[in-house]
């Protein structure tokens, strides 16, 4: 039987297949995205196109902050918080 993928790995396969820079450096759970340069400005929306998609959540123009997208931990936390908020 299969395990599921964890939204950790989900992150980081979707990091992987759409960022040249995240297949060469590699995706660590602590590295700062915006400033090493692995992602822009556009590809926080692409990635947050994908968590919406993926997850099934809305991420508010409120919420589109450096904090909640500067590493895969940083994206992890968010998308945990937006689930268990969803659930309650």
């Amino acid at each position: 039987m299969e395990q599921a993928q964890t939204v950790e790995d989900r992150v980081r396969d979707f990091v992987l297949r759409q960022f040249p820079l995240a297949r060469k450096s590699g995706v660590r759970l602590e590295d700062k995205w915006l400033e090493t340069g692995l992602l822009d400005s556009l590809g926080i929306l692409d990635l947050v196109h994908f968590l919406e998609a993926e997850f099934s959540i809305h991420v508010s123009d409120e919420e589109l902050s450096p904090e909640n997208f500067e590493s895969l931990a940083a994206v992890v936390s968010f998308v945990d918080t937006k689930q268990s908020a969803s659930i309650s």
